[in-house]
């Protein structure tokens, strides 16, 4: 059998150091190397929990971030783009009550809501995007106290259905020409 070796250091390739899944694709590079070069590569790339951000992003920033809040101020983010979604949020201790807010990616915004909660019970309902998050939601909530399957309302959090919420906010992205 031919010994294979690491392409950068020349090192016997085993499986100790070599990963089944760079030996399926034929990429000759031992873990060591392959570290070493991806922490050359990855200093001008953006990562959120995990999660790659390209550089045509209006908020990108290289480093590595565990929501957009540890990148950007709220006002930066608000300066830097407009785009986003609209959210629905609920706690299952309050399960007739939905929360309609705003936010550049609603996932990192439900981890802010699970670190207030020690039981982490938040969960995302839904959510849309759309070009100006921050007058979409504005006119959502609007349109949902006018709406008769809307009880109650404070602040951002209404006492109605999801479904209720999910057809207002399909209902005005419609009228603003977006695709639903």
């Amino acid at each position: 059998m031919t010994e294979i070796v690491c392409r950068s250091c020349k090192t016997t390739l085993t499986d100790d150091n070599w990963s089944e899944s760079w030996k399926s694709v034929g990429r000759e590079q031992c873990t060591d190397c392959s570290h070493e070069y991806n922490k050359r590569s990855n200093k001008n790339r953006m990562w959120i929990n995990g999660k790659y951000i390209p550089q045509s992003h209006p908020l990108y920033k290289p480093g590595r971030y565990n929501s957009l809040d540890d990148a950007w101020s709220h006002c930066e983010i608000d300066e830097r783009t407009t785009e986003g979604e609209v959210y629905i949020i609920r706690n299952r201790a309050w399960p007739e009550w939905q929360k309609i807010g705003k936010a550049v990616d609603a996932q990192d915004r439900l981890k802010g809501y699970q670190t207030g909660s020690p039981k982490r019970d938040y969960e995302l309902i839904h959510t849309e995007w759309f070009s100006n998050r921050h007058t979409a939601e504005k006119a959502i909530h609007k349109m949902l106290e006018k709406h008769k399957s809307c009880h109650e309302r404070r602040g951002e959090w209404f006492k109605s259905y999801d479904s209720v919420i999910k057809e207002v906010m399909r209902e005005y992205k419609e009228t603003q020409g977006q695709t639903a």
